[in-house]
């Protein structure tokens, strides 16, 4: 998240920034990666014309159903666009996963839950259809950056949203996510979040438990918008219940840096994709995954 405005909430654990970049002009000229191809484009998983989701899948042939990433992009939950974020998912791709990058309704047309019920909907949606494009729905990771990586947060580890979908989530990937931001205060978590009945229903730290699927966790030493306190709060959480986390701190990097470093000229700045690749072929593992069923 990166814009004019910000605010600080009372714990000192999150800094949100009122305009969010899209990327959009970013991934415009940024070089992407071959070995990827857009399979599914602007398909609806719900009558709004913000419930849409592409897909992008490897070039190459294979002889079995591929493991899936669903990718939710940030942006204060009130921008974004799933066009801005092709690098991610040609390059996530290009390492052999089908990988969707759906859009979601956002503030101030719709406010919490309405976006994570979106994002759920698409996960729904990628399952029902995985076989079309090659993927296999019973080995889904969620990811996300910023606003993003909560979004997947919420739903890999709170069961009201994905419901029984959930057990075929196989890991969280959190790209400098908030997870730990009340007491709610300032415009933009106000807009979101305002109002809201029990507000500690809506932090991922309270959500934590023993079923969650193993997470990845990384943050960039050099933001100032996300406070990398956030993560290692939900992996204290994760970790006294059980649940593996890998926890990554990126030093010389800033808040965007963390999901530029996933384009192909931005790589040598940190090892972002080939870590987040690393664990989601580690938790997505078919062997694995058939020894937990």
């Amino acid at each position: 998240m990166q814009g004019a405005r910000r605010w600080v909430c009372a714990a000192g654990l999150v800094v949100l920034a009122a305009a969010c970049s899209p990327l959009k002009t970013f991934n415009a000229v940024v070089p992407k990666d071959s070995g990827a191809s857009l399979a599914v484009h602007a398909a609806a998983f719900g009558p709004d014309p913000r419930q849409r989701i592409d897909v992008y899948t490897p070039t190459a042939m294979a002889r079995a159903p591929r493991p899936i990433i669903v990718f939710f992009y940030g942006g204060s939950w009130n921008s974004g666009t799933r066009s801005g974020y092709a690098f991610v998912g040609r390059a996530l791709a290009a390492q052999g996963f089908v990988v969707a990058i759906p859009d979601y309704r956002l503030v101030p047309q719709v406010r919490y839950p309405a976006f994570l019920q979106d994002n759920a909907a698409a996960v729904r949606w990628v399952r029902a259809h995985a076989a079309e494009f090659g993927g296999d729905g019973d080995r889904v990771v969620l990811a996300g950056h910023s606003a993003g990586a909560y979004n997947a947060a919420m739903l890999a580890l709170a069961p009201r949203y994905l419901g029984d979908d959930r057990k075929a989530v196989r890991g969280l990937i959190g790209l400098a996510g908030p997870y730990d931001f009340l007491p709610f205060d300032g415009p933009i978590v106000q807009q979101a979040f305002g109002g809201i009945g029990n507000p500690v229903d809506t932090q991922p730290v309270h959500c934590a438990g023993r079923e969650a699927p193993p997470a990845f966790l990384a943050t960039a030493d050099k933001d100032d918008v996300v406070k990398p306190a956030n993560s290692d709060a939900l992996a204290s959480r994760l970790e006294a219940a059980g649940v593996q986390v890998e926890r990554r701190r990126y030093p010389k990097i800033g808040h965007v840096g963390l999901v530029t470093a996933i384009a192909r000229p931005f790589r040598s700045r940190a090892p972002v994709l080939a870590d987040m690749v690393a664990f989601a072929r580690r938790v997505t593992d078919a062997s694995r995954v058939a020894a937990k069923r």
